[in-house]
């Protein structure tokens, strides 16, 4: 029982550091326009991301990436160390990333982390590779997506507003910006927080077969508490901030104004909610880079730092791998311990 609570509560710790390792994805294009100060751009867009619970739960009626994550590894595999050491490798990795700056996918290092702690444990045999392959793919797919959206409905925006005066267009986007942080800020809580809903659901179907109490059969009879606490935890982390990243986010990819404010978070927010219609977890960070890179490729191909891009993806294909080994070697220390 002990192990169990510990690995609940490192979860919703995980859960937290998401919250403000990632509050950037939602709020730097608003906070760089100075359509809200950071306090107010925090608060909104931790409203917006407990929102999204109540949408998952009332309307969409499931939690269908928390499914996916916690089959990363076959479920006769899953014991309470390896998720143990799989979610203490995701902190320190994702600590690492937001004091150095890097705007890393959580999403990526709670999954290598889980993965890697299971290899160690069992070996290749223990992970479901097509699972894996199949969220790795969308580090390379989420932001093209996202650019894709992002660059034709940049296109059709200005050409619907190309005979209003730039003052009026420059007011209605600033506004808009408010809805669509928001559409952002929905996506990134469905997303994200279900990702550690998963591995939580993990944890207590390896409980199960141990008779502790709060285990369960399956990943389909996770309690209302654990989704509740996990939109919770991320929301208050959203409210700590993510400075470091905020500026990678908002001033070194491209220039943003309202208007490219606008159409980015619009069309990272349509990426999202397709990705978690089919169930797959992707990287908020991923989905919001791509979609600026999107926007400022409409102007003109210089107008995006390429430079600077080829870094975040540099540090994207890392976070698997990386997370992995660490979750493998904290594993390994786990059971020298035990």
């Amino acid at each position: 029982m002990t192990l169990l609570i510990t690995i609940i509560i490192l979860g919703l710790i995980f859960d937290y550091i998401n919250g403000f390792h990632d509050a950037a994805n939602s709020i730097s294009t608003i906070v760089t326009t100075r359509v809200l100060t950071p306090f107010q751009a925090v608060i909104w867009a931790a409203f917006f991301n407990f929102v999204a619970f109540f949408i998952s739960k009332y309307i969409i009626g499931e939690f269908g990436i928390a499914n996916t994550v916690s089959k990363t590894v076959y479920e006769h595999y899953i014991t309470l160390p390896i998720i143990l050491a799989g979610v203490i490798g995701a902190i320190i990795w994702n600590l690492l990333t937001w004091w150095k700056g890097i705007p890393s996918s959580s999403s990526h290092t709670l999954i290598g982390g889980f993965a890697g702690s299971a290899i160690m444990a069992n070996g290749l045999t223990a992970i479901h590779l097509s699972v894996i392959l199949k969220i790795a793919a969308f580090i390379f797919l989420a932001p093209l997506v996202g650019m894709i959206i992002a660059f034709f409905f940049s296109l059709i925006v200005s050409y619907s507003c190309k005979h209003i005066p730039h003052s009026k267009t420059n007011v209605w986007f600033r506004h808009l910006q408010l809805l669509s942080s928001a559409l952002f800020s929905i996506g990134h809580g469905m997303n994200d927080s279900q990702k550690v809903m998963g591995i939580i659901a993990a944890a207590m179907v390896a409980a199960h077969p141990l008779g502790i109490g709060m285990g369960i059969q399956s990943v389909e009879n996770i309690p209302d508490w654990v989704a509740f606490s996990c939109f919770a935890a991320i929301s208050l982390g959203t409210m700590s901030g993510g400075w470091r990243i905020v500026k990678t986010m908002g001033t070194k990819i491209t220039k943003v104004t309202p208007y490219e404010g606008f159409i980015s978070e619009t069309a990272g927010a349509l990426t999202l909610y397709i990705t978690e219609y089919f169930h797959i977890p992707v990287s908020t960070t991923h989905t919001i880079a791509g979609s600026i890179m999107g926007v400022g490729a409409t102007k003109r191909l210089s107008a995006v730092r390429w430079g600077i891009m080829k870094n975040l993806l540099f540090a994207w294909i890392l976070t698997i791998p990386v997370s992995a080994i660490l979750g493998a070697a904290i594993y390994y220390v786990v059971q020298l311990l035990a």
